[in-house]
């Protein structure tokens, strides 16, 4: 049977149906009286039930055709009619079965439904709806009333959405389409339907509407927004229509829908949207909203208020993707601001030809003018080259770049030792050279200069909140900027404000994300330290990463005492810290002593080019007279000798261990106890200190991984160490890999794993007595 109507019977009623209003009541059918059965028509009644769109399911179906004879009506009565089970899918178009025969042979199109009834049976109930059709009548049987409802809420939606995709492909007049629009989003409203599809198809007919016609005025574009505005407030806008909307943010920034309308919408995405990257037209919205309020004359004010409303009046924001969404807005519209030069490097060296000093033709267009400077590494002769590096900036635009390197002597030898590698030089390296020399200047144009200072600002205000410091330094840890914002000189000193405020955050887990993400990559540490290229301040944010902030050590107690780090400064940075120094910065002395504490340095002229700079300073001396002082303790220590075992009392804590280390000489100590104390992990710098012990049982104590690291690095020659339940874990007895002398370990009731143990095992050959009992390696 075909229910889609060829005869003319079947046209007229088409017409008649697409005249009717979209959202009218659904009249009664006239002429379609079924066969012999009485029957009454259910009233639909509005009780608060709420349904699931239906895209398919199982029913059983009847189709009667207009009785026209009396044997006719006798062949349709209620006792000669027969169902049959298909399973039915509601599609775009039409309804079909999943086994196309008998009654369901052919799809039912929604064009052809003209009336979709509930029914309800006197005699023999039965759970009915009736789709009266052209020439004849449909009729589904459900298993119970909420399922009835359901069906025929979903075909009377699937219905209509269907018209009014009709309707709205060709517009005639905009006053009739912005009516239908507005009925289209009634009906959304105040389906008893619970999907979310009810709400995203209005919203795509409205953006498909939008994108095929592109002449409509401002005051249609407004309009349109305000009616599908209720649909907004809980759905996120498809891509088409957040196109449109950012087409209105550009060319009204300053019209009342992008606050009153916008503002809803935009938040909205910021507290539910998962990733941008599976929206990114979501993404270009909330940026284009940004600086439309940044248009407003308030300014960055109302911008300022937006965020505030965004964390909340609360000190802890209360929804966890808002930083992460709004600090993916400012990195995508920081990126589109040096867009024009990043496309620009298919012409330029690749990085690794600017850190070799080479270029390969490689059927390249002519290369962007490369500039190599070679001048001394004395300090001195860099201080007149930044004063004449700042009189002549270089101007960097879209058809050439120049790039300025100076290299001093370290950097050549770094430089020659990677020749023939074919990894990619680090990013920082092939950006600076010089703690003076500006590496390049770019020019923005007014439209990115605008957007870099609006999104700059953004993240300036999101640094300001306590809550959101630690995730935000996380998110830039890894330096997400492209090469050519890290070299624009405004950008770094505008986001120097950023750094500044993880540096001074007393929480090691916002400071320590100044370093490095990983062994090998450059952080935010060494871009802002002497010779980096975002250093414009002779390394006065580079001395506050790691200096004393109100006397609470904030890098330097995470990080800097060990020798690795110590180890970095020496091989790269000693230049500019020996200059601090001697400019009298206290953090810098410090590390110089420690330098010499710790024998960092083995080159004895260097040693006395340090001493000579310490020296030459109130607090340089008087740190250097106590470094004295305390290698002379430590050599009467190791001749006097002392005690070879000790044992301390239970309970004792650090300050006890101290003060006893401290009152009297211990160099010929070889065997330390400290079972059962409340000895952290602080200890540790006490225990360094000890240059004979060889025994070390820390069992039940507090003592974790950073002490174990601590350990690890400087009492290389321990032979017993005994970590019977501590809270060490993998982190720290990874560390012990490097005390080649340890020939009995015990690890019993540590978190060790399988993996660690079977590492150890090979690492340590002097490795006789383990104890890994109660551990995952047991």
């Amino acid at each position: 049977m075909d229910f889609n109507g060829s005869s003319g019977g079947g046209s007229d009623h088409r017409q008649i149906e697409e005249s009717k209003p979209l959202l009218g009541e659904m009249s009664a059918t006239e002429g379609n009286k079924m066969g012999a059965a009485p029957c009454r028509r259910a009233l639909l009644h509005c009780n608060g039930m709420r349904y699931k769109l239906l895209q398919e399911g199982d029913i059983q179906v009847c189709v009667i055709r207009h009785p026209r004879t009396f044997l006719s009506k006798i062949l349709t009565s209620k006792f000669l009619r027969r169902w049959e089970p298909h399973h039915l899918t509601l599609a775009d178009n039409s309804v079909a079965s999943a086994t196309p025969t008998g009654y369901m042979e052919n799809s039912i199109s929604y064009s052809a439904i003209e009336d979709v009834q509930l029914l309800s049976w006197e005699n023999a109930p039965k759970y009915c709806l009736q789709l009266t059709i052209p020439g004849g009548t449909v009729l589904l049987q459900a298993a119970n009333s909420y399922l009835r409802d359901q069906w025929f809420h979903s075909l009377q939606w699937k219905k209509k959405i269907y018209k009014y995709k009709k309707v709205l492909s060709n517009p005639s007049r905009w006053e009739v389409v912005l009516k239908e629009i507005r009925t289209l989003v009634d009906m959304a409203l105040t389906s008893p339907l619970q999907d979310d599809s009810i709400h995203q198809a209005p919203l795509e007919i409205v953006s498909k509407l939008l994108s095929e016609n592109n002449n409509l005025t401002t005051q249609d574009h407004e309009s349109i927004i305000v009616a599908i505005a209720p649909l907004l407030e809980n759905n996120h806008p498809p891509p088409d229509l957040c196109e449109f909307f950012c087409k209105h943010c550009r060319e009204r920034p300053r019209s009342m829908v992008v606050i009153e309308v916008f503002t809803p919408v935009v938040q909205r995405i910021l507290k539910h949207n998962m990733d941008f990257g599976k929206c990114p037209r979501l993404r270009l919205f909330t940026q284009e909203y940004i600086l439309a309020l940044n248009e407003l004359n308030a300014g960055m004010e109302v911008v300022k208020k937006f965020i505030h409303s965004m964390h909340g009046p609360t000190g802890q924001c209360p929804h966890p993707r808002v930083l992460p969404n709004l600090v993916a807005v400012c990195l995508a519209a920081i990126y589109s601001c040096y867009e024009e030069f990043i496309n620009s490097r298919d012409n330029s060296p690749s990085l690794k030809e600017i850190r070799n000093g080479c270029q390969q033709q490689c059927d390249r267009k002519p290369n962007l003018p490369l500039r190599l400077l070679h001048t001394s590494p004395d300090l001195v002769s860099q201080e007149a080259t930044l004063t004449e590096s700042r009189l002549k900036p270089v101007i960097v635009t879209s058809n050439e770049i120049h790039v300025e390197v100076e290299r001093n002597n370290t950097t050549n030898q770094k430089m020659t030792a990677n020749v023939g590698n074919d990894s990619e030089p680090n990013l920082i390296d092939c950006l600076m050279v010089s703690p003076t020399c500006s590496t390049m200047s770019i020019e923005l144009s007014t439209q990115a200069d605008r957007i870099l200072g609006c999104y700059v600002e953004i993240l300036k205000m999101l640094s300001d909140y306590d809550d959101w410091r630690p995730a935000l330094a996380s998110l830039l840890q890894p330096i997400p900027f492209p090469k050519e914002a890290l070299a624009h000189e405004k950008f770094t000193k505008e986001l120097k404000y950023v750094i500044q405020r993880f540096a001074e955050d007393p929480r090691q887990e916002v400071h320590s994300c100044l370093l490095s993400v990983r062994a090998g990559k450059d952080g935010w540490f060494q871009l802002y330290s002497p010779g980096g290229v975002a250093c414009d301040d002779d390394g006065e944010l580079f001395a506050s990463m790691v200096c004393v902030c109100n006397n609470v050590h904030i890098l330097m107690g995470s990080c800097y005492k060990t020798k690795k780090f110590l180890l970095s400064l020496a091989e790269n940075k000693l230049g500019p810290c020996m200059l601090l120094a001697l400019r009298g910065n206290q953090t810098m002395v410090e590390i110089l002593c420690l330098m010499l504490e710790y024998n960092i340095i083995d080159n004895n002229d260097t040693q006395l080019q340090i001493i000579s700079t310490l020296e030459s300073t109130d607090v340089g001396k008087r740190m250097y007279e106590q470094l004295c002082d305390r290698q002379r303790e430590l050599k009467e220590l190791q001749r006097k000798g002392g005690p070879t075992r000790l044992t301390l009392p239970s309970k004792s804590t650090d300050a006890d261990l101290a003060r006893l280390l401290s009152s009297g000489s211990f160099g010929n100590l070889e065997n330390l106890s400290l079972a059962f104390t409340n000895v952290t992990s602080a200890c540790a710098e006490h225990l360094i200190k000890l240059p004979s012990l060889k025994q070390l049982n820390l069992w039940s104590t507090q003592f974790g991984d950073a002490g174990l690291r601590l350990l690890s690095e400087h009492l290389t020659m321990l032979q017993v160490l005994n970590l019977c339940e501590t809270p060490v874990t993998d982190a720290g007895l990874l560390a012990l890999s490097s005390m080649k002398s340890l020939c009995s370990l015990n690890m019993n009731s540590t978190k060790l794993s399988a993996d660690t143990y079977e590492d150890l095992k090979a690492k340590l050959p002097n490795l006789k007595e383990v104890d890994v009992r109660y551990t995952e390696a047991w």
